[in-house]
């Protein structure tokens, strides 16, 4: 791993940054919309108002004894956190144990009626059922007949944007955004990301899930055209095993894509049903791993995980979580090599992410100069710039 004395890891306890931000105010408004979208009772009630008081006022408790997965919460770090505020533990550790706290809050670990009802159910179902996702699915029409690069390069950036699918799945012309004086492609390792899927691939693609709904839609797309074109001949899903961040996808999640496009008109349906297909005959599988929902970066993966992705022909992580716990949650010099500080990764590793926190590596000088020039400190945060990062080495 690179030198992290100029990397400190973020935390978030300096009032105004991101980080703060989203524990002052990002975390109280969940659990009001939590609290809102249900008919819980005084017991899920009184739960969560403790935990609103926690969060913004107190200070990491002990999980219960009776916990299931306490003791992967003390390897985990848990003890080493329980009195601090929730403000000066790391953010990333902070954030991850919210959303564990919040579900024992409404009663998902049980026992209960409550056990294994997703809190942010009803948030994903309207997303992936709003009227702009078939449009989104309707764009797939257009795609039929163009030469396979041009539909892999459009699904992917589908996979990249997530749901500004507009952008996703517009057949640009080739250099277009890289004319732009600051282009919301701030790295693009496309070409070498296709050079270790070729079209007579035969090997296995793992792909780390970030969002459900509208997110995670174009990734089974993304699968659905590489295992069709023999890019790959297999690909595995990971997803979360709980409900995590509000909108990170779960098996469930992955379930109700899949339904959203098969039963979809036109070209969507064609994908969905080769997926459908896929799954049933061994060639897409779903992992949802507990490391999944770890508070730590991807450098203490365990050893069965680190032995995946160390099989893989390649792995791609999506999204922005990810890719903090992919690089370290820490604020790197944004020019710090991303071969460097995924130089641990066991196999060929990829980043499909679209800027929405601090975290960033690398970026060229002049890149870098060029955001903060025309930006400041937004082009981290606001979501409008993405990048393609990938480590080809072994």
């Amino acid at each position: 791993m690179p030198d992290t004395s100029t990397a400190p890891v973020i935390l978030g306890d300096e009032p105004g940054s991101f980080p703060h931000s989203v524990l002052a105010e990002r975390h109280p408004a969940i659990i009001r919309q939590v609290r809102d979208a249900f008919p819980y009772g005084p017991g899920q009630h009184h739960a969560l108002d403790e935990l609103l008081k926690s969060c913004t006022e107190g200070v990491i408790e002990p999980l219960p004894e009776d916990a299931g997965d306490l003791d992967r919460w003390r390897a985990w770090g848990l003890d080493d956190q329980v009195g601090r505020s929730w403000f000066d533990a790391p953010w990333l550790w902070s954030e991850s144990h919210f959303y564990r706290r919040l579900l024992d809050a409404v009663g998902w670990f049980g026992p209960g009626a409550w056990q294994g009802v997703d809190p942010f159910r009803p948030f994903k179902r309207a997303e992936l059922d709003a009227p702009e996702t078939d449009e989104e699915l309707g764009a797939l029409d257009a795609l039929q007949g163009r030469p396979e690069p041009e539909r892999a390069r459009a699904l992917l950036h589908g996979s990249l944007w997530g749901n500004r699918a507009d952008l996703g799945f517009r057949l640009s012309a080739v250099g277009a955004e890289a004319a732009e004086p600051v282009p919301a492609l701030v790295a693009d390792d496309s070409e070498t990301l296709w050079s270790l899927l070729p079209p007579s691939g035969t090997g296995t693609l793992v792909l780390v899930a970030d969002n459900a709904g509208r997110e995670l839609v174009p990734d089974l797309l993304l699968i659905a055209h590489l295992l069709a074109e023999g890019r790959i001949g297999r690909a595995v899903l990971h997803v979360k095993p709980y409900p995590y961040y509000v909108s990170d996808a779960t098996t469930a999640d992955v379930v109700d894509a899949l339904q959203r496009l098969v039963a979809a008109p036109g070209a969507a349906a064609g994908y969905g049903r080769t997926l459908w297909s896929a799954m049933a005959d061994g060639r897409l599988t779903v992992r949802a791993h507990p490391f999944s929902c770890a508070p730590l970066p991807y450098a203490d993966q365990p050893d069965d995980l680190r032995a995946e992705f160390a099989s893989a022909t390649l792995t791609i992580f999506k999204g922005d979580l990810n890719y903090r716990r992919l690089v370290g949650d820490r604020l790197w010099p944004p020019t710090t090599p991303f071969r460097e500080v995924t130089a641990y990764f066991p196999g060929p590793v990829a980043a499909l992410r679209t800027l929405k926190s601090d975290v960033i590596t690398g970026l060229t000088p002049a890149t870098e100069a060029a955001l903060v020039a025309a930006e400041g400190r937004r082009w981290r945060t606001g979501g409008t710039h993405a990048l393609i990062q990938v480590n080809a080495l072994k």
